[in-house]
Parts: C-alpha cells; sequence; structure tokens
C-alpha cells in the first residue's frame, strides 16, 4: 500500500482529467452531518459541472477502504466536525495513500481542539480571548470573576457553534457548563469581546478578503451561520487597506503555526481597543449557500466552481510514494 508524502510546490490542474476520479467526502456521523451533506452536495455539482469525474462518498454509510477498491484517485474532504476534521479521516486517508484536500493529520487534530489551538497561538504570540478551563462548578465561579460578563462557554471541540452559550448572568453559568460538556469533557469560559466579528479565507497560501459578520442573534450560532436569512456579511467589511493587510497577515500566521495547509477559514473578534482577537480556525469550513468562503473569493474573482476547483488541487500536494 502506498504512503504519502507532502510537496508544497503548486500545482495547477489544466484539465478535469488531471485529477483523475474523486471522491467527495461528505455527510460522515458528526452532529454537523446535515451541513456536510449541504456542502458536500454543492462541491460534487460544481466538479461535475466542469468535467470532473467526481462521485459522493459518505463514510458513515461505507468503509473508507472502499476508497481503494472503488480506483479513486484523490478525495475532496467536506466533512465536519469529529471524524472529519480532527485527523481522523486524515489518517485513514494518509493510511490508504489516498491524496486528500486541506490540513494534515496534526493540524487537523490540533485546531479541532480550540482549548490546545488557543494555547499555540498564545504561545507564539498571537492575540488571544483570555480563557478559563471549566472542569468544575466551582471553576465556573471563578471565570466569573475572572472573566466577568457576558462571556463564552465552550466545548473545546465540534464546530459550528454546537454546545456554546454566550453566558450574561452568573446564575446561566451551569446550565452552560452543562449544555458544553454534553458534547466534549473538555470546556472553557472566554472573555467576551464586545466587538465586530471578522473572519478570512485562506486558499492556497494567500488570504482571502476579510468578512464583517453582523449576526440578528446574540452570536453568530448554528443557525446564524447555515439557516437565518438574517445574517448580515459585510465584504469588503469595511475596514482601511492597512487594517485590511493586518487581518489578512494574521490569518496567515496562524495558519502557519497550527501547519494548516490548502485552504481554510481563520475567525477574529476585534476589541474596543481596535485590535483583532484569534478565536479559531476552520480546516474544513461550509460550503454551502450561506457560507463565507465562496463569499470571499467571489470578491477575487474565484466563483464556487473556481474555488472547488482551487481547493482540489490541494490534492495534488499529497504524493503517493
Amino acid at each position: 500500500m502506498s504512503r504519502l508524502r507532502l510537496d508544497t510546490i503548486p500545482r495547477r490542474a489544466a484539465t478535469a482529467a488531471d485529477f483523475g476520479k474523486v471522491a467527495v467526502l461528505l455527510g460522515g456521523d458528526s452532529s454537523e452531518r446535515e451541513i456536510s451533506l449541504l456542502s458536500g452536495n454543492g462541491v460534487l455539482e460544481a466538479l461535475q459541472r466542469r468535467g470532473v469525474d467526481a462521485h459522493a462518498f459518505d463514510p458513515g454509510e461505507r468503509p473508507v477502504e472502499d476508497l481503494v477498491s472503488g480506483g479513486f484517485d484523490r478525495a475532496w474532504n467536506i466533512l465536519h466536525g469529529p471524524g472529519g476534521e480532527d485527523g481522523l479521516i486524515q489518517g485513514a486517508l494518509e493510511w490508504l495513500g489516498i491524496p486528500y484536500t486541506g490540513s494534515g493529520v496534526l493540524a487537523s487534530a490540533l485546531t479541532m481542539d480550540k482549548l490546545k489551538t488557543k494555547r499555540v497561538a498564545g504561545g507564539a504570540g498571537l492575540l488571544v480571548p483570555p480563557y478559563v478551563v471549566l472542569e468544575s462548578l466551582e471553576d465556573c465561579r471563578r471565570a466569573v470573576d475572572s472573566l466577568g460578563l457576558p462571556l463564552m462557554v465552550k466545548p473545546a471541540s465540534q464546530g459550528s457553534s454546537v454546545g456554546i452559550t454566550k453566558v450574561m448572568t452568573a446564575a446561566d453559568m451551569p446550565r452552560a457548563f452543562a449544555d458544553a460538556r454534553a458534547v466534549d469533557p473538555w470546556v472553557f469560559a472566554e472573555g467576551f469581546i464586545a466587538g465586530a466579528e471578522y473572519t478570512v479565507g485562506v486558499l492556497q497560501g494567500e488570504a482571502l478578503p476579510s468578512i464583517r459578520i453582523q449576526p440578528a442573534t446574540e452570536f453568530f450560532d448554528y443557525q446564524a451561520k447555515y439557516f437565518r436569512e438574517d445574517t448580515q456579511y459585510h465584504c469588503p467589511s469595511g475596514l482601511t487597506a492597512a487594517e485590511e493587510q493586518a487581518l489578512g497577515a494574521a490569518a496567515l500566521s496562524t495558519f502557519h503555526v497550527t501547519e494548516c495547509f490548502g485552504w481554510g477559514r481563520v475567525d477574529f473578534m476585534r476589541g474596543a481597543d481596535g485590535r483583532f482577537y484569534f478565536i479559531e480556525i476552520n480546516t474544513t469550513p461550509g460550503m454551502t449557500s450561506h457560507s463565507l468562503v465562496p463569499m470571499a473569493a467571489a470578491r477575487v474573482g474565484a466563483d464556487y466552481g473556481e474555488l472547488v476547483w482551487r481547493v482540489l488541487e490541494t490534492s495534488f500536494a499529497r504524493v503517493r510514494t
């Protein structure tokens, strides 16, 4: 069985045939299965429209070994959440020798854990909000005392804001702690940055234009991300050229220190002091009609089909040995 090595010299596809037979990995068995299916079907249709020999492949319904017996040459990974963004599918693909899109095992495992990512990013000198790890109700009281209110309570893993609560009063902390712990044993409280939310897509080593997110809800939660029609997205985001450059550089720096690769999205909050605080990295962002990376790519002339094509090109970096 072949193995993969990483070759970061960029390679572009001249024709759809260069990709060979492509598996679009979608669905899975995480709490984000619904969104993965929406994203994956969009990716699949876009690839097929451009002549790519692409097929849906749901690891929640069939074994990943079928990628080998099915003669697939590479995989476009659009699995969200645990099993898809945490290094598990990446490790399986490495073992099977199937080149794939996006970040590898280490970066995927790291950035799926928001708490560990904060520690790495903060240790590398990037600006992160203050936080307190929560293991008991006493920790909840300590978090309120040290961080103040409001604050955010988050499970370390999960994506799409699953299990996250904005806490307005100390009486709300036990419930928020329980809700977060229901999806992950590791939970933390994070100081609330009362400012605008920005996100920066990264594609093939370049930062895309930033987007300023203005949700109608308390924060940019699961419904606001994927289903509500009253969330406002501003692209261009209204930053000055210098601020845009600084935010893009911060996104690329975060990608670098966490060893992310290929494509993804980095989220920030802007504080009252004007500085941008790193919140999290999404190594496999959504690709639905409400998703942000396609919106940003369109600002630089890459429509949805072109974006999907260019993300698939990142799989060329993983070469069979």
